[in-house]
């Protein structure tokens, strides 16, 4: 599964209900990163339990932010 493809999985911020995500890449054994809302974000992969979608803390942005900016 190279490109991108869409899962039902649990969703961080929805308290774990499954929801539609988009798996962009895998980073490891059982780690991935997703795409919910708009949102590039950590996920990991459960055989049990099935995609768990980290889009309140696994956040990852694209570039870092400079020094001036304000912290969000």
């Amino acid at each position: 599964m190279g490109s991108p493809y869409t899962v039902q999985a649990h969703i961080h911020s929805l308290n774990g209900q499954l929801a539609e995500a988009t798996i962009l890449e895998k980073r490891g054994d059982s780690s991935y990163i997703a795409e919910f809302n708009g949102v590039k974000c950590s996920a990991i992969y459960n055989p049990f339990n099935g995609y768990y979608v980290d889009d309140k803390f696994g956040i990852i942005r694209d570039r870092q932010p400079t020094r001036d900016e304000p912290c969000k």
